[in-house]
């Protein structure tokens, strides 16, 4: 029989299709992330680095000025600079008592890495590296399980507000969840902006972009909360709101991103189990191949532009000649009834197309 190398030809086909696909994917996926980060770069450089040189410039005047004032070495001013430098951490009060030693494994756990006070001993190195080895796969499965169940509530609610409201469908879509969680997040980042620009005396956008570089744990470290005032050891409850605010913050912001990415990874997923699905059937005969372009592999591993299809075009026909499945034709001598006629054919709900060899 010439079936079995038809089969075996098409599923080849199917399989080199689909990894074809696939590869075209993720080269689009890196030539598009290449091109946002050269977009990003140039638009950066041309917002900041004018800026940059002038504060440079600005910079080395006055330490002109005050090395050639007060007669100071290079080496005396490299020590000042040092001295300052390493003084920073210490206006903001003890940073490793409990309350901020808490708040340096939150930002650990969080993968934040605000660099506002890192550890000195090689103890406390060595322990920042195991902890953090256990503490974000653990954070991260905290944060998706708080999301999942984010999304879970929110599903509720909109499923009963369009039942309320009285819509025939009142299924809570990918978009509806992805709109309720992105506007939750919202929400907390214009809150927690308002309420750190009033405890620590920055403006509200400033406030606005430290949420929002905590919350996607971009964390910059220029801007971090529970700096001034000695805060860590003197103000507990803006202490225990600052974290609340990160870890239940990085839940939602988590949750709305990972619609997102979840919405993409299921149009891959759908693609490469419709793909699965046609190999599958293929490799069994249940269902015939057919491809976008519309051309069918015939018994002989030819490729046809037109083939017999029904009129779904679901089927086609596993024969290359014109004999519409005659008895006398030598192609279907080894496994075509002898009564079978080609009148069956015209007279069944089959909508022949005439096959192009």
């Amino acid at each position: 029989m010439l079936i079995e190398p038809c089969r075996h030809t098409a599923l080849e086909f199917v399989v080199h299709c689909a990894m074809k696909r696939q590869n075209v994917r993720t080269l689009s996926l890196v030539v598009c992330t290449f091109t946002y980060l050269l977009i990003g770069a140039a638009v950066f450089d041309s917002l900041e680095s004018q800026t940059e040189a002038k504060r440079w410039e600005f910079l080395q005047a006055i330490k002109n000025n005050f090395v050639e004032k007060y007669n100071v070495s290079a080496e005396d001013y490299r020590m000042i600079e040092i001295v300052i430098i390493e003084n920073k951490p210490h206006k903001a009060g003890p940073q490793w008592k409990f309350a901020g030693a808490f708040y340096f494994a939150t930002v650990v756990l969080a993968m934040i890495g605000y660099g506002h006070s890192t550890p000195t001993t090689v103890a406390g190195k060595l322990f920042t590296m195991f902890y953090a080895m256990v503490g974000i796969p653990l954070g991260l499965v905290m944060f998706q399980s708080i999301g999942e169940r984010l999304n879970k509530f929110a599903s509720v609610i909109i499923r009963r507000a369009k039942r309320a409201s009285g819509a025939r469908c009142t299924d809570a879509t990918e978009m509806n969840l992805m709109l309720a969680t992105g506007m939750l997040s919202s929400i907390i980042i214009t809150t927690g902006a308002a309420v750190f620009s009033r405890y620590e005396g920055w403006s509200y956008f400033d406030s606005f972009y430290y949420c929002f570089v905590t919350l996607t744990t971009i964390g910059f470290g220029d801007y971090v909360a529970l700096q001034n005032d000695q805060a860590l050891t003197n103000k507990p409850g803006y202490v225990a709101l600052s974290l609340v605010f990160i870890l239940f913050g990085l839940a939602v912001v988590a949750a709305s991103i990972n619609l997102l990415v979840l919405r993409f990874m299921t149009m891959q997923a759908e693609d490469a189990k419709r793909d699965e699905q046609d190999a599958q059937n293929l490799a069994a005969g249940n269902q015939p191949l057919t491809f976008d372009d519309e051309s069918t592999y015939n018994m002989h591993g030819k490729l046809l532009e037109n083939n017999y299809t029904t009129e779904n075009d679901e089927t086609v026909s596993l024969c290359s000649c014109t004999c519409m499945g005659g008895t006398r034709c030598l192609n279907h001598e080894q496994f075509i009834d002898p009564d079978f006629q080609p009148m069956d054919i015209i007279e069944s709900t089959l909508c022949l197309k005439r096959a192009s060899v």
